[in-house]
């Protein structure tokens, strides 16, 4: 089969990573998880100590870093200069910083180079914020994954229940609401769905549905989808 490229956006919680990686699988392509790195440069600064205002060490910092992305037995393993940080970015003190972060334009600029090398081969899945807009406009399929508020939220708890089981559901929709409008306000590649994109609403959806929608776009763009 020929290989293309497949880019998948959407807000918080819409399940880009969950979907993206099922898609990858199904087509025996390489799954890559944008969000999971500006995470993992979130994590590296934070563990830095660095404040708010240190944006020029943050850029640094996050040029000096060596991020990988690898199969793990959860889905995707991610690596900062060999250590393993995959649970690490997911706790709720990177959450809470890693919009602001990613506002910044140079570690937007270092991350997206990273991004187009991966890409550059074909057979990639890739979701995040600006894939099918800024990182991959050439993706032969471009999909924009979203849902409600009070899903997405809801998705979130049932995720972090037994880790952080002082977590709210409200505490969830006003994080969820502020991360969407930070991203669509940024003046760094803000989330926005690509012309080109076609639009799937997740919120009645089961994942084995959206999965199969998504396959079979391919399949009508490209020829190539199952």
């Amino acid at each position: 089969m020929e290989k293309f490229n497949i880019a998948i956006d959407g807000p918080a919680g819409a399940g880009k990573s969950t979907i993206a990686r099922l898609v990858a699988g199904a087509l025996g392509f390489v799954y890559v998880d944008t969000g999971a790195m500006y995470r993992a440069v979130t994590w590296r600064i934070l563990e830095e100590g660095l404040r708010e205002d240190q944006t020029e060490e943050m850029i640094s910092l996050t040029r000096q870093s060596n991020i990988r992305l690898a199969p793990g037995s959860n889905g995707q393993a991610v690596y900062v200069d060999g250590q393993d940080v995959t649970g690490m970015i997911r706790s709720a003190e990177v959450t809470g910083n890693v919009s602001r972060v990613s506002a910044i334009s140079e570690i937007r600029d270092v991350l997206t180079r990273k991004q187009k090398e991966m890409a550059a081969g074909k057979g990639i899945v890739m979701d995040g914020r600006d894939i099918g807009s800024q990182v991959l406009p050439d993706a032969e399929v471009k999909v924009f994954l979203t849902a409600s508020v009070r899903i997405r939220a809801e998705r979130r708890l049932k995720e972090i229940s037994d880790s952080q089981p002082e977590v709210t559901l409200d505490q969830l929709m006003t994080d969820i609401a502020r991360r969407d409008r930070m991203d669509e306000q940024r003046e760094a590649s803000p989330l926005v769905r690509a012309p080109d994109a076609v639009l799937i609403d997740t919120s009645g959806l089961t994942i084995d549905e959206v999965v199969h929608r998504i396959l079979e776009l391919a399949g009508s763009r490209v020829g190539g989808g199952k």
